[in-house]
């Protein structure tokens, strides 16, 4: 089994995907603990690498690549990456949705290494400028909108429940 995970940032698609992957057993991979690997090797920030990949396809065809080898070479694993339904068609496709505004709360919250904010406004911001990064690139590369409802089997709004339970709906889901 492999399951996708797709959704805006700080909708939990990190923190689900290890959850469901402990739940069911599985491995664990992440395209954006891939992307923050790239950019602490470069010595940049997530949304400077955002920045720099718009201009230079090479940084999302390596993610892109690693992405499709994974879905061909290897089984019973959790991805979470927002083109992972793309790349990997043979799997479940989930998306996690969150309110904008509780989605920065949670990056905030978090204190991630390359996504520091000094307030909720410029989280806001910094996400609504990612966003439109990755939308730019996504479409320009494969004409693929990955807010689109229809590329998934699970849609799940995260903003008001926590991880174990979108986790708990998801494996409650599969298992019918």
């Amino acid at each position: 089994m492999i399951i996708t995970i797709s959704g805006i940032a700080g909708s939990g698609k990190s923190t689900v995907a290890k959850l469901l992957a402990k739940k069911l057993n599985l491995k664990h991979y992440s395209v954006g603990d891939f992307m923050r690997e790239i950019a602490r090797e470069r010595g940049i920030t997530l949304l400077e690498l955002s920045n720099i990949a718009e201009k230079d396809n090479t940084i999302d065809k390596e993610l892109d690549k690693k992405q499709i080898e994974l879905g061909k070479k290897e089984d019973n694993f959790v991805i979470d990456s927002r083109l992972g339904f793309h790349f990997i068609p043979n799997s479940i496709k989930i998306f996690l949705d969150a309110d904008i505004e509780e989605a920065a709360k949670r990056i905030l919250k978090e204190k991630r290494e390359h996504e520091q904010y000094k307030d909720i406004q410029e989280s806001i911001e910094k996400i609504k400028t990612r966003i439109a990064s990755e939308d730019k690139r996504y479409m320009e590369y494969y004409s693929v909108d990955y807010h689109n409802k229809g590329n998934y089997e699970i849609v799940i709004d995260t903003t008001n429940i926590s991880p174990d339970e979108v986790a708990d709906i998801i494996v409650n889901k599969i298992n019918r």
